[in-house]
């Protein structure tokens, strides 16, 4: 199937072409006609599936220029925004549509100055829109196709009631589009009043991995976790990482003691600037930072190629987290890799990942390391309690490409349970002294 056979026209596929896309992706093959038919959508795909284009390419199809502010997208993060009209700004090249994108934390008055020049489609985080419009700035009322991009993510960074205001301000009869990794039921409910029989685009169920990452656990002692991060990043193999921590002071602590240890990283996260945001981002991208340490509400405007691994630094709060996670690698078709780090307080929520992903995840030692005593290991022949009606997955893999976590492990790393006392259910292991410095990764 081709782009054309999708009803784009010649103008949007040399905006395809630009794009580098070929080949439609599965969203973009199920969404892009009935988008172009004026249907509201609920698209459904994780990150990395050409889940923007999706919308993008038809939605510059269908609204005209130099008529005001006809396309509106609606996004949580500024990453995301920028993402969004850099999508836009590639595939409009030959449709000479004018786009804008707004956001805070940055000065209003270039904002300001490009709305007054002229805007068909305007991409905008919430606050800064609303802001903008209670100035007399913006005018939505002419605005005939809506998108919330990453719904989900809006409701748990407690956007909704900004959201509700904005829906206030459209005009009642336009296109509404929502596009997420997930779909959450609560969104869905709130939003089912907005929607007029409603398409929903599902082209892979919302909680599953990526299938070509290889998943892995390394259980450690709280303490020891930057150690165990150096010593694996010194051991080679991690062209581009991806570090995810729990809060923005850790990600700020850890990029510091990383740097301390002789590897190029910087931050990322919702405390930043947004010209430091975007500093660390471009120096990820041009490889002049080989790690990037960065929380969850930064990670959905993370939109990087050749991402060879993903570390669950700290363990996500919840098992969809941490199917966003990782799937910031395994881009494209490549392959990659997801390393989670499992200290004594996190097992609970072990408990609920493997139950989503339907398999346990294998547990690893870094060869040489020195672990504490305090690490829990959790039980090598522990089973998987699947939901009703779900078949186990099977893209949780060891390194050597098993489905079970029975593979032997590459000589790099050593399977635990090999070693004395190791892999008992609950078990502590009697790993010896703190593993360097030890103390480096203490909250």
């Amino acid at each position: 199937m081709s782009f054309e056979s999708l009803g784009l026209e010649p103008r949007l596929l040399a905006g395809v072409e630009a794009l580098g896309y070929t080949t439609p992706s599965p969203i973009q093959r199920e969404a892009i006609p009935q988008v172009l038919a004026g249907r509201d959508v609920v698209g459904v795909a994780q990150t990395g599936t050409g889940k923007t284009a999706a919308f993008v390419l038809p939605l510059l199809q269908r609204t005209p220029t130099r008529q005001g502010i006809k396309a509106l997208v609606v996004t949580p993060t500024r990453e995301l925004a920028l993402q969004i009209n850099e999508v836009l700004r590639v595939a409009s090249r030959r449709t000479h549509h004018k786009t804008a994108v707004v956001f805070g934390g940055v000065g209003m008055q270039p904002q300001i100055d490009k709305l007054r020049r002229g805007v068909d489609v305007l991409v905008a985080c919430p606050g800064r829109l609303l802001d903008l419009h209670g100035r007399g700035i913006v005018d939505l009322s002419k605005v005939e196709t809506l998108v919330l991009d990453e719904a989900d993510r809006m409701l748990d960074m407690g956007f909704w009631p900004d959201v509700r205001r904005i829906l206030n301000l459209l005009p009642a009869s336009r296109q509404n589009l929502l596009f997420s990794a997930t779909m959450d039921p609560a969104v869905v409910k709130i939003v089912d009043s907005i929607l007029t029989d409603p398409v929903r685009v599902e082209v892979s169920p919302p909680t599953r991995p990526v299938e070509r990452v290889t998943q892995s656990l390394y259980p450690v002692a709280r303490a020891q976790k930057t150690d165990l991060l150096v010593g694996l990043l010194r051991e080679g193999g991690h062209s581009r990482t991806l570090v995810f921590t729990r809060t923005k002071h850790r990600a700020d602590r850890l990029a510091r003691q990383l740097s301390r240890a002789g590897v190029n990283s910087s931050a990322i996260h919702g405390g930043r600037s947004q010209s430091q945001r975007q500093t660390a981002l471009e120096g990820f991208k041009r490889g002049r930072h080989d790690v990037l340490v960065a929380t969850d509400v930064a990670s959905r405007g993370i939109d990087v190629d050749e991402i060879s691994h993903v570390v669950n630094y700290d363990m996500p709060n919840t098992a969809e987290d941490y199917v966003h996670r990782i799937g910031r690698t395994a881009r494209a078709g490549a392959d990659g890799t997801a390393i989670s780090f499992l200290d004594e307080t996190e097992h609970d929520v072990l408990k609920e990942i493997e139950k989503t992903i339907g398999v346990p995840l294998a547990c690893e030692d870094l060869d040489g390391f020195d672990y504490h005593p305090a690490r829990i290991v959790p039980d090598p022949e522990r089973s998987i309690v699947q939901p009703k009606g779900r078949q186990p997955h099977h893209g949780a893999r060891t390194h050597s490409g098993g489905g079970s976590g029975t593979s032997e492990q590459p000589s790099r790393s050593r399977r635990v349970g090999r070693r004395g006392g190791r892999g008992r259910a609950g078990g502590r292991h009697q790993g010896g002294g703190s593993g360097g410095s030890g103390s480096s990764g203490r909250s």
